[in-house]
Order: structure tokens, then C-alpha cells, then sequence
């Protein structure tokens, strides 16, 4: 089965629910606390799709990419089950994508100049169950059993007054080890991480909405949650907020220049990502 129309045939109802949503006349919008809002400044990432980003005083270099590499290859046969499985008409296999980037750029803020080099890594496991004797519509179906995403990035300052930090997120899910019965379990784009320098650590964690804004002011629940931006937070509170939907990114007043960097080479990083792409 080929895998990019299986997540298709998957993804059918979800998306059908967002065309639905967006042609009722929706503004979809991550939900910034206003309390954060009146101790945070805003700036829009300009180039955010593209090979170049700057917003406020800071600049990206062009992003230089690896090769991007997708491969989908076979697991495991299922030779005595499809003895059964064949008799019914249904032939069943296991398939394995993987799918594999990187790049590297540096930023500056005018004054300091880090570098960033990352990488990211997918493999999706599922079993497909082939119908060749059934209507179009239900030819294949396919069943989730492993997803397993993880990015990294390496934010290496050119000063030795300046301290390196790793940056890691991942999103993780197998069926066995959890226990899931749904077959319809299908990847959820919320990953989370962190990034660290050995002594300091910024925690990131994922936003969602599930709420809208309709076209008369109203507020409309969507079918689905949607990834929408990630906090970035450290012990003492929210020092930043990426928006997503409308690229922009919103710092907390108190950063210093050197954590405002920081900050802004996690952001760039996360929105850089191919693999890892919300098509926002």
C-alpha cells in the first residue's frame, strides 16, 4: 500500500472538518494569555517558509539543507497469519517508512553570531491490510503501530564567553508497550522537548486550539486539536510563545540579549524543520 495515500485516506475526515470549518468563515488564532501579552513583546518571523528568517534585529543566514530523504521499506511477513488472512481475502504486511533531513545556519543579533546545526529523524511502522476483492473505497486499509519522530540541534556560540546549548524534541508512540486497542489511532503532531545548556534548562512544551473564532465574533469548536505553537518556559515562568498559525514570536520583556539569542535560534530551528512541518 502506498503509504502517502494512506495517510490520506486517514487524514480524510480531519481535514474534511477544517475545509468545513474554514469555509464557515473562521479565524483560527493561538489563544496568547493576556497576561503574558501586557509583559511580552511581539515580532512577526519574515522568511519563516523559506531558506532565509529575521524579525526584530535578528538574521539568518541561508539555510543550507542535506539531502532530504524519504524511503519506505518492508517489516516482518506474516506468512501463517495470511494462511487465514488470504482465505477471507485479505492479505496483510507490514511497512516501514523512514525518513530522514538536516541543515545548519547561523544567526546573529547584530553583536553575536551562534551556529546551528540540526538534524531530524522519522520512522513510522504500520500494518496494511489489503482488500483487492472489495469496493475502491475500502481496497486498504492501514493500522498504526510505531511512530517515532526526534529532532536535535546543536546552538554553538562563536564567543567563549558563550555557552552551547542542545536542543532535542521528540513525539513517540508505539501501540504494544501502550496497550491501544483503536485501530484508528492515527500521529498526533505534538511533540515536546527541550534545550539546555548543562546548567540552564528552557522546557518546550506544544500548543493546541481546539476553539476558533468564527466570522460574526463567535467562537466555534473545531472537529479536531490543531498544533498551533509551542511555550517555552523555564522555573521561574513562560519566558516565550512561538506562534505557528501566524509565524510570529512573542519574547518576554525581562531577556537579556544573550537569552533573547537563545531563544530566537530555538524558534528559527523549530520553524526551519522540513520533516516536521505543520503546512501552516
Amino acid at each position: 500500500m502506498n503509504k502517502e495515500n494512506g495517510i490520506k485516506m486517514k487524514y480524510a475526515a480531519l481535514m474534511l472538518g477544517l475545509v468545513c470549518v474554514t469555509a464557515c468563515g473562521t479565524a483560527m488564532k493561538l489563544a496568547v494569555p493576556e497576561k503574558f501579552k501586557e509583559q511580552a513583546t511581539m515580532q512577526h518571523v519574515h522568511g519563516s517558509r523559506g531558506n532565509k528568517m529575521s524579525f526584530a534585529n535578528i538574521t539568518t543566514s541561508k539555510i543550507k539543507r542535506g539531502i532530504h530523504i524519504k524511503y519506505p521499506g518492508w517489516g516482518r511477513s506474516f506468512f501463517l497469519e495470511n494462511l487465514l488472512w488470504n482465505r477471507a481475502g485479505i492479505s496483510k504486511s507490514e511497512v516501514v517508512e523512514k525518513e530522514k533531513a538536516g541543515f545548519r545556519y547561523a544567526l546573529t543579533d547584530g553583536k553575536t553570531t551562534v551556529q546551528v546545526y540540526a538534524a531530524e529523524k522519522q520512522i513510522i511502522k504500520t500494518h496494511d491490510f489489503e482488500m483487492p476483492n472489495s469496493p475502491a473505497i475500502f481496497k486498504s486499509f492501514e493500522i498504526l503501530q510505531h511512530y517515532e519522530y526526534i529532532f536535535s540541534a546543536l546552538i554553538s556560540a562563536d564567543t567563549t564567553q558563550s555557552v552551547s546549548w542542545e536542543l532535542m524534541m521528540t513525539n513517540l508512540y508505539d501501540r504494544a508497550s501502550e496497550g491501544d486497542n483503536n485501530p484508528f489511532t492515527f500521529i498526533k503532531q505534538a511533540d515536546n522537548g527541550l534545550a539546555t545548556n548543562g546548567t540552564d534548562t528552557i522546557i518546550i512544551k506544544p500548543l493546541s486550539i481546539k476553539k476558533t473564532e468564527l466570522a460574526n465574533g463567535k467562537t466555534g469548536q473545531l472537529p479536531f486539536k490543531l498544533l498551533s505553537g509551542y511555550e517555552l518556559s523555564i522555573d521561574g515562568g513562560v519566558i516565550a510563545i512561538i506562534d505557528l498559525i501566524d509565524q510570529n514570536v512573542w519574547f518576554y520583556n525581562e531577556l537579556t540579549a544573550e537569552e533573547k539569542l537563545n531563544v530566537s535560534a530555538i524558534t528559527t530551528a523549530l520553524l526551519a524543520r522540513k520533516v516536521h512541518d505543520t503546512k501552516w
